[in-house]
């Protein structure tokens, strides 16, 4: 057996964790693979094991694994920033992962908050270690908050439940506070508040600047941190199974296309989220849009309209409080709706361009935690799906192997078996789809062996002109 077989992802399910993936690269040692894999040839048994920490006798092996037994015992701990990348108990964590929006509203009730569970389950089943889902539900139907700072508490049990269900399947959670669009409330819902509060209110804007919708907000804010959940009874502030907070969905001010009035939204509840946790990461939940601060950037925009939309890539992620960049993909959206070779062209270059400026400008790790493409596309097809999520894979990974500040990415969307109903056109259906699913675990295992390398107390860290250099994984693995 050479070493493909051994990290084929169906010798290695990524469920197995840590030690599966240590066993692999025993094996590999054995078989004399070890240079092409990690290493220059030139290097010695000796160099080898001085610069990767390796001992391939069976004491050694035993404390290797004893010591992968007290790290995952030990993992679930807070998820920090380090510079341009995140890390946990203070080795790198590169993210593979997903969006699911509705498990909240799928919790509410019995008959569906299986299924919760089973989103859960098959993500895990391939890797998948972040999930980014809605912790608002404003004035709709099974609403979270039914009006300014008045929740159904069995709503709020249906939220802690996902969080608790997270926890139990290895899954952190990216939790957004409010949505920019009208589904499930948005901003639009707490201007009709203050409407009827007898605010005299013109734009759904107004909810970036007139201070009671702020206090609003602000309010929400401080009830969901300080929540502690009924399941685990741990303060939702101080559980590491939530890996950050986002201020809001896809936040444009077009009333402002200066962007100054969303900056301030953004300077002003970035400090207030971290004064009542300062332990959890923030982000905006931006979808990457250059703006006038950088005129020489606005290039790389998919239209001229995404400059006017009152957000400004750069100039939003410079705030004190925020810890890494969120950008969102769409192609289809954004350029047109038909499916063509120029969307995987923007794709890289989008992609590119935004983890150069987090690296070079912002000093923070960027997440594109959104991107898809929807079934409903003129001329899709699966194979052009599958493109499209390798290429955001091979971008991120040619950032991962440098250290660089490509923290990962988060498909839009996963879905399980008899949820069609909520289908918006993106839903990946793993079990529905064989060759995505290959695609996706790859990922994971991929990242997760360059994580669990790096975990080993080895030399090697995770910075550029490192030994990792030298890891061709993206051929070997």
């Amino acid at each position: 057996m050479d070493y493909h077989q051994i990290l084929n992802m169906g010798e290695i399910d990524s469920r197995y964790g840590l030690k599966a993936i240590y066993v692999a690269f025993i094996h590999i040692l054995l078989l004399g693979h070890v240079s092409s894999l990690l290493v220059d040839t030139r290097y010695e048994n000796s160099e080898l094991e001085e610069s990767a920490g390796y001992y391939v006798s069976s004491s050694r092996m035993g404390n290797r694994f004893a010591d992968l037994d007290q790290m995952e015992e030990d993992a679930w701990t807070m998820v920090q920033k380090s510079g341009n990348q995140f890390i946990v108990n203070g080795q790198p964590f590169y993210v593979n992962g997903f969006n699911t929006y509705w498990l909240m509203v799928f919790a509410v009730d019995q008959s569906t908050r299986g299924k919760v569970s089973e989103v859960f389950q098959q993500a895990s089943a391939v890797g998948l270690s972040v999930c980014r889902t809605w912790a608002f539900n404003d004035g709709q139907w099974r609403a979270l908050q039914t009006s300014p700072s008045v929740y159904d508490e069995d709503v709020f049990k249906a939220l802690d439940f996902v969080v608790s269900e997270a926890h139990r399947y290895k899954i952190r959670l990216i939790l957004s506070l409010v949505n920019n669009w009208e589904a499930y409330g948005g901003k639009s819902q707490y201007v009709k508040w203050g409407k009827a509060a007898g605010l005299n209110l013109t734009s759904d804007d107004d909810f970036f600047s007139h201070p009671t919708l702020k206090s609003y907000y602000k309010a929400h804010v401080h009830t969901v941190l300080n929540r502690v959940n009924t399941i685990t009874n741990i303060t939702y502030k101080d559980d590491p199974t939530i890996f950050a907070w986002e201020l809001m969905n896809e936040p444009r001010c077009e009333s402002d296309p200066s962007g100054d009035k969303l900056q301030a939204w953004i300077e002003e509840m970035a400090v207030y989220v971290k004064s009542i946790d300062p332990k959890h990461l923030v982000e905006i939940g931006l979808e990457g849009f250059y703006g006038p601060s950088t005129p020489n950037k606005v290039q790389y925009n998919p239209n001229t309209y995404a400059q006017q939309v009152g957000t400004d890539f750069i100039r939003n992620h410079q705030v004190l409080g925020v810890d890494f960049a969120s950008v969102h993909i769409y192609p289809d959206s954004w350029i047109s709706q038909s499916i063509s070779d120029a969307h995987v062209e923007f794709t890289k270059s989008w992609m590119q361009a935004h983890i150069d400026d987090a690296e070079n400008f912002l000093s923070m790790p960027v997440v594109f935690s959104e991107f898809g493409v929807s079934t409903k596309d003129p001329g899709y097809n699966a194979t052009y799906r599958d493109t499209l999520i390798s290429t955001v894979y091979k971008t991120l990974l040619n950032s991962t192997r440098k250290g660089g500040s490509g923290g990962g990415s988060l498909l839009w969307q996963l879905f399980p078996e008899g949820t069609d109903y909520m289908d918006d056109g993106y839903a990946v259906v793993l079990s529905k789809s064989s060759s995505t699913s290959n695609i996706i675990s790859l990922q994971s295992t991929r990242l997760k062996t360059f994580n669990s390398l790096c975990s080993w107390r080895c030399r090697w860290g995770c910075k550029r002109k490192h030994a990792l250099e030298n890891f061709h994984y993206h051929d070997e693995l």
